[in-house]
Parts: C-alpha cells; structure tokens; sequence
C-alpha cells in the first residue's frame, strides 16, 4: 500500500506568470464560475474555469500586465478580484517572514 502511494502522480498545472510548472496545490487558483462571476478558489474544488499563480508577487504582476487572467479566464477580470489577490500575496509574503 505504501509503494502505491509513492507512485501517485501528483496533478501539476501552470502558472500564469512565470510558466513554470508547479503541484497545483502550491499555486493559488482564480476561477470564472458558471454564471460568470470571478473568485479565488481557496480549495481548488470549486466547478468552473480555473487558471493558476504562484503565491509570487513578481509572477502575479506579469501575468496582470500581460492580461493573462483575461485571455486564460475568458473574461474581464473586475478590480475587487485583482486586489483579492494583492492581498493573498501580502499574506503569503508575510508568512514566510
């Protein structure tokens, strides 16, 4: 049963700023739900169209710059979504502190 689980492939996905590939549960996910809306999926459970960053302020300021979120979401991304994810990134970037 242990070996099994060591050969358990672990999902990776890509980040939208530096395009490098990380386990997706190191890189925060921001989502267009059904309906339209956007939000950051805290689980990344939720159903709907996902797109990844690393928790790096640098990686989340060229992927903004570069309207990355827009093109991968299929959307414009509203202001309240982009300062959401300022603020995760203050917060990752003071815990490591």
């Amino acid at each position: 049963m242990a070996e099994q689980d060591m050969n358990k492939k672990i999902p990776e996905r890509k980040c939208l700023g530096c395009n490098i590939r990380r386990p997706k549960n190191e890189l925060i996910r921001v989502v267009r739900l059904q309906d339209g809306t956007v939000t950051l999926d805290k689980i990344g459970k939720v159903s709907g169209r996902g797109a990844y960053i690393c928790p790096d302020i640098k990686c989340y300021n060229k992927a903004r710059k570069a309207k990355r979120f827009e093109t991968n979401l299929e959307i414009e991304i509203p202001a309240e979504i982009y300062e959401a994810l300022a603020a995760q990134f203050e917060q990752s970037e003071e815990g490591e502190k």
